[in-house]
């Protein structure tokens, strides 16, 4: 046991073994796809500690997945982010930022399913996501701004499209034999009636 055990930080980088405790717990639920099933003491053996020194970095369960998913949170807006810069004007901008989510909960569908339906989510909240949210309602508005979507309320939109893209992906997640049709051919659906769009 002792020759497996990490060797500890030097004084002063305390911070790098909780990046390390973040990492393995973002590794796990990307796996469990259930933060109920995340343990504290198997965090611990996956980064070779002892469990009382996660306890030094986080007080319980939920204050981990909280961090994990912040991370896993801003992953996601850096990729939105990411894929719409490189767009040429606002409508292809936002149609990328959201096809980039999409592929993003394709590839973490265990960490889109805790972000979004996880027990820490529903008791405790994650005020993280309204960068999120602001992200798509300033992308809507960009639309609105160039005359590529009819004037509207942008926040209102934006929450009418982020509720059809996530209910989308969650349902791809959850139940993944039914007959999908491309996730680029259901998303233009969206933008057009729920946005206002031109094909």
């Amino acid at each position: 046991m002792t020759e497996n055990r990490r060797r500890p930080n030097a004084r002063g980088q305390g911070d790098l073994l909780r990046d390390e405790i973040v990492t393995a717990a973002v590794r796990m639920l990307e796996e469990l796809a259930d933060d109920e099933a995340l343990s504290l003491r198997a965090v611990a053996r996956a980064v070779s500690i002892a469990a009382t020194s996660v306890y030094l970095h986080f007080p319980d369960r939920d204050a981990l997945v909280l961090a994990a998913m912040r991370r896993c949170h801003e992953e996601l807006v850096r990729t939105g982010d990411d894929a719409a810069a490189a767009a040429s004007d606002p409508a292809a901008a936002l149609r990328a930022r959201i096809l980039a989510q999409a592929d993003w909960a394709r590839e973490h569908s265990g960490l889109y399913k805790v972000l979004h339906e996880s027990k820490v989510h529903r008791r405790h909240g994650m005020p993280f996501k309204e960068v999120m949210v602001a992200r798509t309602t300033e992308a809507v508005q960009a639309c609105m701004d160039a005359g590529l979507a009819p004037a509207d309320d942008a926040a209102t939109v934006a929450i009418d499209l982020r509720t059809a893209v996530n209910g989308m992906l969650a349902q791809r997640i959850n139940e993944p034999d039914l007959p999908w049709p491309p996730a680029g051919e259901q998303l233009d659906r969206f933008l057009v009636k729920l946005v206002g769009l031109r094909r």
